[in-house]
């Protein structure tokens, strides 16, 4: 099979999957007098507005961070009760203290979230929440409830949502950013709802191994800093926080055994990564800051603070400085990827690509198709010029993990250098249909068919470009 062959059998196996109920019929959406929303429709809505959220700038495209967002959610979703669908958890990068889910089991985390949580036990009792939200399938309700109020059709409800995915004109991609984030202010949570995610939620949060407390203690903080604030954050707008709620997380959180739970290594680390990268401080101001914490020792763990600072000194272009503190921290947590990860940036940085791709093959036996080993292996095989590696690399990884923009985005570089320009065209036509940008989409497809001489690849290029036109019509009709 040739390589353009096995991008469209990876890209055809789950583009539909997710459009398609279980008796591979698209479910009906946008009937007149329609006011219940089905699982299936939960998700082909989900799917919508994660395309519109791929889209947005703000999206924090940061395979470290979203490797523990996702394996922290997880781990809590396999201890709560009632799933009906598959979980996905994301960042956009923004300070303000925020967390949301949408429809389909997409939950949003905002970067501030880890500012302002002190302990990863607070952190998670945010998500376990969230979770609870989907599982008890409050976003449906409240949608229900919104559209019956206003005697609006299900789909009239939520067709601003996917307005303009189906086909949108590039540059619009803020705004279309802007209605999800509309849609997703609009649910709001009735008093009851708020109640029931934070039960269930904790239970959730004691059933992962995670300290009760830990929700009280949040939405203590929260309450007490924002009591008298003419502008609250987000938060506590769709997701109102009386008195009552905070007594009563307290109260459920002491009838479980108290248990010591130590500070979390891979959270402090993430909370450092957002401070130095995603965050509001200059890198010499993010120096000054862990310099500063590392001499009057205020930190929960001291290797996270070294590693803030090993950021900082990064993004200074301090490389052999980053990388005493970085080597240093390696021999005692050789398999962290916080760490691997920076050593990768730190080896090209100062064009050792040897030890970069050698030390990535061997962490890459231990952590299979693991998307920050792989990026990271492949950019540094990129940079070495062993780019057919980094394409065959880049090519397995996504037969597995279709849905990876990162991913598609570095092979249409990697092929665009390695002149395979059709190839190219195809990756990043991929690229685009996860940002809902499907015109574009299509765009790559027809040059790509022009530069293919090959009849099957042509025919496979063209029943990818009736793919694309399908998918249009098929969110149009939702809208």
């Amino acid at each position: 099979m040739t390589r353009l062959a096995h991008y469209f059998v990876a890209s055809m196996l789950f583009f539909y999957a997710p459009l398609m109920s279980a008796n591979n019929q698209l479910p009906e959406i946008g009937t007149a007098g329609a006011s219940a929303l089905s699982i299936d429709k939960e998700v082909i809505y989900g799917n919508a507005y994660m395309r519109i959220i791929r889209a947005s700038s703000k999206m924090t495209n940061d395979p470290v961070l979203s490797e523990y967002v996702s394996e922290l959610g997880n781990h809590l979703v396999a201890k709560a009760e009632q799933v009906r669908t598959p979980f996905n958890f994301f960042l956009v990068t923004d300070n303000e203290i925020n967390a949301a889910a949408f429809l389909g089991g997409y939950v949003k985390i905002h970067t501030g979230l880890f500012l302002y949580a002190e302990t990863e036990s607070e952190f998670a009792s945010v998500i376990a929440h969230e979770i609870a939200h989907v599982t008890q399938r409050h976003i449906a309700r409240s949608i229900e409830n919104q559209a019956a109020a206003q005697n609006l059709s299900m789909a009239g409800m939520l067709g601003s949502l996917l307005l303009g995915i189906a086909n949108p004109v590039a540059g619009i991609a803020a705004l279309q950013a802007t209605m999800a984030a509309g849609i997703q202010n609009s649910i709001n949570y009735t008093r009851a709802n708020e109640f029931e995610a934070d039960r269930i939620g904790l239970r959730t949060l004691a059933e992962a191994g995670y300290d009760p407390s830990g929700m009280g203690s949040f939405f203590g903080k929260l309450s007490e800093k924002y009591r008298y604030a003419s502008k609250p954050p987000q938060m506590l707008i769709t997701h109102p926080l009386p008195d009552t709620r905070v007594s009563e997380a307290r109260a459920r959180a002491n009838r479980y055994p108290h248990r010591f739970i130590a500070p979390s290594l891979s959270f402090q680390m993430a909370k450092s990564r957002i401070i130095v990268r995603h965050g509001t401080m200059s890198p010499s101001e993010a120096l000054d800051y862990y310099q500063r914490v590392l001499e009057r020792k205020e930190y929960r763990i001291k290797e996270a603070a070294e590693y803030g600072k090993a950021l900082a000194l990064f993004a200074l272009a301090r490389y052999a400085e980053a990388k005493t503190i970085i080597e240093g921290l390696a021999t005692t947590y050789p398999d962290n990827l916080f760490i691997i990860d920076t050593q990768t940036d730190i080896d090209i940085a100062m064009k050792d690509y040897d030890s970069a791709v050698k030390r990535l093959s061997a962490a890459q036996t231990r952590y299979t198709n693991n998307q920050v080993i792989v990026l990271n292996l492949a950019y540094a095989l990129s940079e070495k010029g062993q780019l057919n590696e980094s394409a065959k690399l880049l090519d397995r990884y996504l037969r597995d993990k279709p849905n990876d923009a990162l991913a598609w985005g570095e092979l249409s570089k990697t092929q665009r250098r390695l002149n395979n320009v059709a190839a190219s065209h195809v990756a990043q036509a991929e690229f685009l249909s996860l940002h809902s940008d499907y015109r574009r989409a299509i765009d790559e497809l027809h040059s790509a068919f022009n530069l293919t001489e090959n009849k099957l690849e042509q025919a496979r290029i063209q029943a990818r470009i009736e793919q694309f036109k399908q998918a249009e019509q098929e969110l149009e009709s939702l809208n």
